[in-house]
């Protein structure tokens, strides 16, 4: 697992600027836990785009959705592949591969294959939620359905986590943010291929919601399971 490491003087530099160390509250039935990418093709030994530090991060994982079933919460697996035919072709995307490199991408995350699923280790429920997507952000219009799945639910807030921290991870985050949903963003639930890459991403996630650890967000699902006060949003600290 990564040796996570978010400096005081960063989260104080945030909070300069909003004025106040604020911190997310849940309220658990309108929470929405993401888990991004964690595919075979990702995670597995000797896979095609494989992150090791993924498969340390699966308890985490798993222990952040049994929390936030157990609350009334939503658990969204969100699952990248690739569409030879949709609509919204991602040309800026895979026009700057060679014609190999598109072919190792097809025949791993076409649907159906065995790099395509979701990762054994995973705890997946039948009420979860399962979503493809064919960009790295979960929430590019046309090309994943997650964002109207979830103001289905009346989701407003979504705990993070998944494979990689600073491509799919972080673009997840910062668009869901400025959609309107809080964020807390999962330190040591997110992972990438190493720990200077993962703690950059993780300076970055700071602007965009909570940066906490799995811990965290257990005791946040928690608190929240009591319904918000909404003249008390946030707290200073």
């Amino acid at each position: 697992m990564h040796q996570s490491h978010v400096p005081t003087e960063a989260i104080d530099r945030v909070a300069w600027m909003r004025g106040t160390h604020y911190k997310i509250k849940l309220e658990t039935a309108k929470t929405a836990h993401v888990i991004i990418d964690l595919q075979v093709g990702f995670m597995g030994e000797g896979s095609l785009l494989e992150v090791p530090n993924a498969r340390s991060i699966v308890e985490n994982v798993n222990r952040v959705s049994q929390a936030l079933r157990s609350a009334g919460g939503t658990t969204a697996f969100v699952q990248y592949k690739y569409d030879a035919d949709e609509p919204h072709r991602w040309a800026s995307h895979y026009d700057r591969m060679t014609p190999d490199a598109v072919e190792r991408i097809r025949e791993a995350f076409s649907v159906g294959k065995e790099q395509h699923a979701l990762w054994p280790g995973l705890d997946v429920q039948p009420e979860d939620l399962i979503v493809p997507k064919t960009r790295w952000s979960a929430f590019i219009p046309g090309t994943c359905d997650l964002d109207s799945l979830l103001k289905a639910r009346g989701i407003d807030t979504l705990i993070v986590t998944g494979t990689t921290t600073n491509i799919c991870c972080e673009s997840t985050m910062r668009d869901a943010m400025q959609m309107g949903y809080n964020v807390l963003f999962v330190q040591d639930g997110n992972a990438t291929r190493d720990d200077a890459v993962h703690n950059a991403s993780l300076l970055n996630m700071l602007f965009f919601g909570d940066v906490v650890t799995a811990d965290e967000a257990i005791e946040r699902i928690e608190a929240g399971l009591c319904p918000r006060d909404p003249k008390n949003e946030g707290s200073s600290v």
